[in-house]
C-alpha cells in the first residue's frame, strides 16, 4: 500500500487534515510542516530527504505549492499528487509587496493580529463550525510562531511558477477546492486541471479555503477514490 504524505497550509499543522489519517488506515500517513527553511527548493530538498522512496502526495495552499516543487524536484517518487486550494502560479508583485510588513509586525510580537485581520477572514465559507475552525487555525498558527511565519512568508513570496512542472508530470492527479474558496480561485484550479494530463477536478459544496475541515465528508471521499483509482 503506498504511503501518503500530507502538507498544510501556510500556518497549520497536521490538524489542519482532521481526521483524514484515521479515514485511511491502514495505509501509512506521515505530515510534513514546512518549518525549517525559507525556500520552496529547499522545504521540497528536507521532504525528500525524509519521505518513503515512492509515496503519494497531497498538499493544501501553501503546501500544494509546496507539492509542486517537491514533483520538479523528483517526479519519480511521487506515485500521485493530490493539490487543494492551491496555485501554481508565481506569487503576484501587489502580493508580494505586502510580505515584509507582515512580517515585520508577525516578529513584534504581533501574529495572532496579522492571522485574525489578514488571513484568517479569508479562511471559510459560512457554516456552523466557523468560529470553531477559526479558534483551531489561530491555536496552530500561534504554535507554529513568528519565525516560521517570517520562513513561510519568504518562500510563498519568491516561489517559482511551476506550470511546466504540472505540464511534465505523468502520474494521477486530483485538482480538488472549496467552491467558495476566495484564495484561489476557481481559474486556478481549471489551470492546474488542465496542465496534469490525468487529473480530475472535484468541487467541495459548502467550503472554502479550508476543505478537509469544512466538508470532511466529500473531501475524504474525493481523497480516497484519488488514492483507489
Amino acid at each position: 500500500m503506498t504511503p501518503l504524505v500530507l502538507i498544510p497550509g501556510m500556518m497549520c499543522d497536521a490538524r489542519m487534515w482532521g481526521g483524514l489519517a484515521a479515514q485511511l488506515a491502514p495505509r501509512p500517513v506521515g505530515h510534513y510542516v514546512p518549518t525549517n527553511a525559507d525556500t520552496m527548493a529547499a522545504l521540497a530538498a528536507d521532504l525528500l530527504r525524509h519521505a518513503p522512496p515512492r509515496f503519494a502526495l497531497a498538499g493544501l495552499s501553501m503546501g500544494g505549492i509546496l507539492a509542486m516543487e517537491v514533483v520538479r524536484q523528483a517526479p519519480e517518487r511521487v506515485d500521485r499528487l493530490a493539490l487543494l486550494d492551491t496555485n501554481p502560479c508565481a506569487e503576484a508583485p501587489e502580493v508580494q509587496a505586502k510580505r515584509q510588513a507582515q512580517i515585520n509586525r508577525a516578529l513584534s510580537g504581533r501574529l495572532a493580529e496579522v492571522v485574525k485581520t489578514e488571513m484568517k477572514p479569508n479562511y471559510l465559507a459560512p457554516g456552523p463550525d466557523k468560529r470553531a475552525i477559526l479558534d483551531l487555525c489561530l491555536d496552530m498558527a500561534l504554535r507554529l510562531g513568528p519565525d516560521t511565519f517570517a520562513r513561510q512568508s519568504r518562500a510563498l513570496r519568491d516561489r517559482p511558477d511551476q506550470q511546466a512542472t504540472l505540464a511534465a508530470y505523468d502520474g494521477p492527479a486530483l485538482v480538488l477546492m472549496g467552491v467558495q474558496d476566495r484564495l484561489c480561485p476557481l481559474a486556478r484550479h481549471q489551470l492546474m486541471h488542465r496542465l496534469l494530463k490525468h487529473s480530475r477536478l472535484s468541487l467541495i459544496a459548502g467550503a472554502a479555503h479550508l476543505p478537509p475541515l469544512e466538508n470532511p465528508i466529500d473531501t475524504y471521499a474525493d481523497l480516497i477514490r484519488w488514492l483507489e483509482d
